[in-house]
């Protein structure tokens, strides 16, 4: 993705202003469908409304002019295709489901632009150029998506066939291959089972069929289409299933009142092109857009905007009216409640999960959701990962947590990379870093919902600039992460940590780790002290493990008790002469910025952490068992988390509360971050200790109940992990159960999802391998912002060769001709042409087929406007 903005702080702080500026979040008088990308599908439909059906063919107008501009203005001048102004297309070589139906979405709306121009007479020049897109593309399109049964997606084929037939009798005709055409007759056979399986109006179905009036044969309702598509329309708005183009179709066939008014509201309300789906959940567009800015890493430098947004909608929270909403709108609210809550607990707000909980004791709403998993994909996702922030005794969440997993998991889109990782490494092992590059490279981060043939998105006016902002900010902290490192590297080999030649040298692991779970503000500031914090606990942890001896620890041990190291020797001296260094630069960091003197506390806390080690050295040595009291109140302190922890926070703020430094009255978020870690690695060590003859809390828990398996000592370890990282995160977002300010709080947090990071279903911290993958995407791989991709265009047939157009009986498969013509050698090859006849007035008839021999020019035609329907019966219909 190119731009002229660098990659220096200037340059970002210039583009986030311009950026703000297009923006404005924070604008009282914010219309947020400008945030929604507009649908060239619907669009094409709503411009082929004629303003009065009772005058001359000569006389029709286009009821929604703009919307005819909108198709002239926005088609992509060098392929010819129209989509939903998203700046980017999909390759059909790349594979994947996924793609292809984009691919399938960006055929469909061509075709109903062509249609559209055809049908008024304009724009002959983007008339030719989207034919030729159909022609080149529409094989490759369809031949490589079909699943592994041979069919295609339901709302493909009934849009598809529908679409074509229409075009063939307002007079275009494609040319296509004998291979596409066969796969065009098996997509009406394939129509046809849908037709006779499927009602019109089906409560099972999330879309049914009448969705798609637009595109279905007219035998199904023509008799009594006033019961059939009167009686579907929304009582709230006059919409048919809040589908554009079906209450297009729905207002050209009975000119219903209710539906014009639905439709000028719309084109009033969205005059730059109309979504796909409307009305929509405005809180959740703004909602959307929030989202998108913070899981980008943009959160920190649209701080104010955010909270102005969160704040709207926190005022309006509880404001809710579920019994007259159809299910449509059911869904919206339930991702919106969803949404809000993860944001605004995530931002310290008080919300209940029964804000959004609701859904669980609605049999109507589950039963929707049960069957139309694919179609509210984006809604089970959104309450799945609202559930991550599980407070004790919250068991609504619990229960909506394990149902939407179990949706989940049945879901087709389950390989979906974005799935795949919530459903395997939970959101607390999940690294800030790291979330931030995957959302960035996703192409369907800016997607608001799934509608009835494509991803509803924002527009990518602004999305893309938002996306290109945050790979350009992305860039600009690699760059100065990786120069930290460089730092880094050179206190390790200063003091002699990197050729001390035992133990793990994990100086990028501690550096990766600690820089990429804290916000950039603070992994700049502190980062690089929390990384030699850790590094230093890990060579001083291996040493009391493996190389010294009894005496050697005990000596350490009491030379960091008194702070004074003269007479160390070796190993000992390297590791206090090192701790001694990281101990004056906080201090003198912390009496820089605050004016306070903590040298005293920081001392006592590593010292309390040395002692830790020793006496678990110590219990080695003799072989003692301990309680598990004992245990855990030992192992809490040498998993030197608080360590960490407490050295950066007391950085973050003057007002940090000393008392809680002492050991022995550290702050209960603090308590907890101890022993959440300490029990963690206790499950992913625990058979590397019982080989060494140590003890840990898994298996004293089997020693203490004889009669249980080691499966039965994992889940009770598991379960109390469980409670206490619940009681965590609430002490984390809730005010008042911590005295600890809220930028120290951020560091527990951080500091905690790192540790779960390191042992979420295996030791990743003790692997050399594990976490290389994962350290180079966060520090060294250029990103890879998804960008235009070109598809390969089929060679071209050529306009002009002579085909006939036969009688197509009705319910019948189209006429299928095969044709001769020359190519550009003169050698005669063997075509294809899909051909049927269709009734129109004599003079429009006569006028099409004497337009077969003239050539295509850039100016309009002289022909009249084909009327789109008739009063009685609609000839783009069967």
């Amino acid at each position: 993705m190119k731009s002229s903005y660098g990659s220096s702080s200037n340059d970002l702080h210039t583009f986030v202003n311009e950026i703000k500026r297009e923006i404005q979040l924070s604008n009282i008088n914010l219309d947020p469908y400008s945030f929604v990308s507009p649908s060239a599908y619907d669009t094409a439909w709503l411009s082929m409304i004629e303003q009065d059906i009772n005058v001359d063919d000569n006389e029709l107008k286009p009821m929604f002019q703009g919307c005819l501009d909108w198709i002239m203005c926005n088609q992509n001048a060098r392929e010819g295709f129209w989509m939903n102004s998203t700046s980017y297309t999909t390759t059909v070589a790349d594979g994947g489901d996924e793609d292809g139906e984009e691919d399938m979405y960006i055929l469909i709306s061509t075709l109903a632009c062509v249609v559209a121009l055809q049908k008024w007479n304009i724009g002959c020049f983007h008339l030719h150029k989207g034919t030729r897109y159909i022609e080149r593309n529409t094989e490759m399109i369809i031949g490589k998506y079909a699943n592994e049964e041979g069919s295609y997606p339901r709302w493909f084929v009934i849009k598809f066939t529908g679409i074509l037939e229409l075009a063939q009798k307002l007079g275009l005709h494609f040319v296509f291959s004998s291979r596409c055409i066969e796969m065009i007759k098996g997509m009406f056979y394939q129509r046809q089972e849908i037709i006779e399986r499927e009602k019109l109006v089906d409560d099972c179905n999330y879309i049914p069929l009448l969705a798609y009036l637009e595109v279905l044969p007219s035998k199904l309702y023509v008799t009594n289409q006033e019961d059939i598509i009167v009686k579907s329309l929304d009582s709230m708005n006059g919409s048919l299933f809040q589908s554009p183009s079906a209450t297009a179709s729905a207002f050209m066939l009975t000119r219903n009142t209710k539906c014009l008014a639905y439709l000028q509201n719309l084109v009033q309300k969205c005059p730059n092109g109309v979504p796909q789906k409307y009305p929509l959940n405005e809180d959740l567009i703004k909602l959307s857009m929030v989202n998108l800015i913070e899981s980008t890493g943009l959160g920190e430098l649209f701080g104010i905007e955010i909270e102005h947004v969160l704040e709207q909608v926190y005022r309006r929270y509880e404001e809710k009216d579920f019994e007259r909403m159809p299910m449509s709108y059911l869904a919206d609210q339930l991702h919106k409640d969803s949404l809000a809550f993860r944001m605004l607990r995530m931002h310290g707000r008080d919300v209940s999960p029964r804000s959004f909980c609701w859904f669980l004791n609605d049999q109507k709403t589950r039963n929707h959701l049960e069957r139309n998993i694919d179609c509210f994909l984006l809604v089970i996702l959104s309450v799945y990962r609202a559930t991550d922030l599980m407070f004790p005794g919250e068991h609504d969440l619990e229960e909506a947590r394990k149902y939407t997993r179990n949706l989940l998991e049945k879901s087709r889109s389950i390989n979906e990379k974005m799935i795949m990782h919530e459903l395997s490494t939970p959101w607390i092992a999940r690294l800030k870093h790291l979330d931030h590059r995957m959302w960035i490279e996703d192409k369907n981060s800016n997607v608001l919902s799934i509608e009835k043939a494509s991803f509803l998105r924002l527009h990518s006016s602004y999305s893309d600039k938002l996306t290109h902002l945050a790979a350009r900010n992305f860039e600009f902290q690699q760059a100065k992460y990786c120069r930290e490192l460089e730092e880094l590297t050179m206190w390790v080999k200063k003091w002699g940590l990197s050729d001390i030649g035992f133990g793990r040298e994990k100086t990028t692991y501690c550096y990766f780790a600690t820089v990429t779970s804290l916000p950039y503000e603070y992994a700049i500031k502190f980062g690089k002290l929390a990384a030699k914090c850790a590094i230093l606990i890990t060579i001083a942890d291996d040493f009391f493990d493996e190389k010294g001896s009894f005496n050697d620890l005990e000596a350490l041990t009491k030379a960091v008790l008194r702070w004074e190291g003269e007479e160390l020797k070796s190993y000992g001296k390297i590791i206090f002469r090192a701790l001694d260094d990281i101990v004056r630069e906080t201090a003198n960091t912390c009496r820089t910025h605050h004016k306070t003197d903590i040298i005293v506390h920081l001392r006592n806390i590593w010292g309390e952490t040395f002692e830790s080690w020793l006496r678990e050295a110590e219990w080695s040595k003799k072989g003692h068992t301990s309680s598990m009291d004992e245990y855990i109140r030992n192992g809490m302190i040498s998993i030197a988390a608080h360590t960490i922890a407490l050295s950066i926070s007391c950085l973050m703020e003057p007002c940090f509360p000393h008392n809680k430094l002492k050991p022995g009255n550290y702050d209960s978020i603090t308590t907890l971050l101890m022993i959440i870690p300490r029990l963690l690695n206790d499950l992913q060590s625990y058979q590397k200790e019982q080989e060494q003859g140590k003890i840990n809390s898994v298996l004293l828990h089997m020693k203490n109940h004889p009669g249980l398996e080691i499966e039965d000592s994992i889940a009770h370890i598991e379960k109390i992990i469980d409670s206490k990282r619940k009681e965590f995160l609430e002490h984390v977002l809730v005010d008042g159960l911590s005295d600890l300010p809220k930028p120290c709080k951020e560091i527990h947090m951080s500091c905690c999802k790192v540790f779960e990071m390191f042992f979420n279903k295996k030791n990743r911290y003790d692997s050399n391998t594990e976490m290389l993958h994962d350290i180079k995407k966060a520090l060294y791989d250029p990103i890879n912002v998804y960008e235009l991709s070109e598809m390969e265009p089929m060679p071209l047939m050529a306009h002009g060769d002579e085909y006939m157009i036969l009688p197509l009986l009705l319910n019948s498969l189209p006429n299928i001709l095969e044709f001769k013509r020359k190519d550009g050698y003169g050698a005669m090859k063997t075509s294809m042409c899909f051909g049927r006849s269709y009734r129109v007035n004599k003079r429009v008839m006569a006028s099409q087929l004497d337009d077969q021999h003239k050539p295509l020019k850039i100016v309009a035609s002289q022909r009249k406007p084909v009327p789109m329907m008739q009063s009685i019966f609609a000839p783009c219909f069967y």
